[in-house]
């Protein structure tokens, strides 16, 4: 199977959509130590953990229509597995030396933190290539079967991502076969207004009755037996949390704009706002900041904050003084398999 062109509008929405996903994740990670002490940040913490990660994966599909297949695809997934042996070390050798961070085991097994998704998306990848036989509807539905039945292993789901690879897996195919002309038609100024409210009553309800939903679930990341679901009927809770996440998830659209702009060129190089992040994530957490959050305002400044380093982190130059680490060219590797194969064939 060949490479899927892109729709040209379907891909500017798409990169809008990452890069306001990016800046969701960095506010995630940013206000994380300080949900337990603050309402309004929980609040707004378990309103960006219902859609982000999902359409973070949904978009992750929809791209890899133009290079799941062929020599594009094995260039990829070459790339993604040097991404992770390099940060899962950089990541790893920090803790150690520089952040003196407790109680966090590491292992190239056990994804540093935000390192899951890079070997999620190597697995997602994977997986739907073995499934390209059956058509998307059935792809759709053995995932989200997998999705449901990988919370019943007694495992402890952190190692090699293995319950997020499956938990996910649903979006990032839907990702993968989805088509924007058909949003582009039904998303209209009306529907993205009903959208915006839908989802501002969303953060409402999670901040007057959101205290019964346990993080975990979210997470994608813990077994029924790690959330104390050991019931037989846990499998039901986690579809329900998937209709949770594609309703927060399709409301989140409303807010993406369809034009291109500048923020369609930061959604270009959104990875590396994902990649390094982190290391801003972890100075903070290792510096007295939090100490000073107490009020609203500066609860406000630091979510600014973390909006100004997306946007810093976006930059070209970023890309240019980083790219050997994050966006490493796999090419020699193929090169050099393909002298090894010359020489064994002869």
């Amino acid at each position: 199977m060949s490479a899927k062109p892109l729709n040209q509008r379907g891909e500017t929405f798409f990169l809008n959509l990452r890069f306001l996903l990016i800046v969701c994740v960095f506010i995630g990670n940013a206000i994380e130590p300080l949900i337990n002490r603050m309402d309004g940040l929980h609040s707004l913490y378990m309103w960006i953990f219902t859609f982000h990660m999902p359409l973070f994966v949904f978009v992750t599909g929809y791209f890899a229509k133009s290079s799941l297949f062929d020599k594009s695809g094995r260039k990829v997934l070459l790339q993604i597995g040097m991404q992770y042996v390099i940060f899962q070390t950089l990541y790893s050798v920090l803790d150690i030396t520089v952040f003196q961070v407790k109680n966090i085991h590491h292992s190239f097994f056990a994804p540093y933190l935000l390192l899951w998704f890079l070997a999620s998306h190597f697995c997602w990848r994977l997986v739907l290539i073995s499934m390209r036989k059956c058509s998307p509807l059935q792809q759709l539905a053995i995932s989200v079967l997998l999705g449901v039945l990988v919370g019943y292993l007694q495992l402890d789901g952190v190692w090699l991502s293995f319950s997020r690879t499956f938990v996910f897996l649903p979006f990032f195919v839907a990702g993968y076969h989805f088509s924007f002309t058909a949003l582009e038609t039904f998303l209209t100024r009306e529907v993205r207004i009903a959208g915006i409210a839908l989802s501002a009553g969303l953060l409402l309800a999670l901040y007057f009755g959101g205290g019964s939903l346990i993080p975990g679930w979210l997470y994608g990341s813990m077994t029924y037996m790690q959330l104390d679901q050991q019931e037989w009927y846990a499998g039901l809770l986690r579809l329900s949390v998937y209709l949770l996440q594609l309703f927060a998830g399709a409301v989140f659209l409303s807010f993406v704009p369809k034009q291109a702009s500048r923020i369609t060129d930061y959604g270009r190089r959104t990875l590396y706002v994902f990649l390094l992040h982190g290391l801003i994530i972890r100075l903070a957490a290792a510096s007295p900041l939090y100490d000073y959050i107490h009020t609203g305002a500066a609860s406000l400044a630091l979510i600014a904050g973390a909006v100004i380093l997306t946007v810093l982190l976006s930059q070209p130059v970023v890309r240019k003084w980083t790219s050997p680490a994050i966006e490493p060219p796999v090419q020699w590797v193929v090169d050099l398999e393909r002298r090894a194969l010359g020489q064994f064939n002869h």
